[in-house]
């Protein structure tokens, strides 16, 4: 199964959560993070239960600091 992330195509196992895509997949700590699923952003109290499907488009944004 295949999702696009920020422009990049993944390979991802059937019932994939965002948290697993983050934990398992990408190497990446959720700390900072905003996700969006197909132009809808997923609560970050939902990333455990949110399921990607074959095709989803999914958009990561790291929050910054600066002045």
């Amino acid at each position: 199964m295949e999702v696009t992330v920020n422009q990049q195509l993944y390979t991802i196992y059937p019932e994939c959560t965002v948290q697993t895509l983050l934990s398992d997949v990408l190497n990446r700590a959720s700390n900072g993070l905003a996700i969006a699923i197909n132009q809808t952003i997923i609560s970050k109290a939902d990333w455990g239960t949110a399921r990607l499907k074959h095709g989803d488009q999914v958009i990561i944004i790291t929050a910054t600091q600066g002045g």
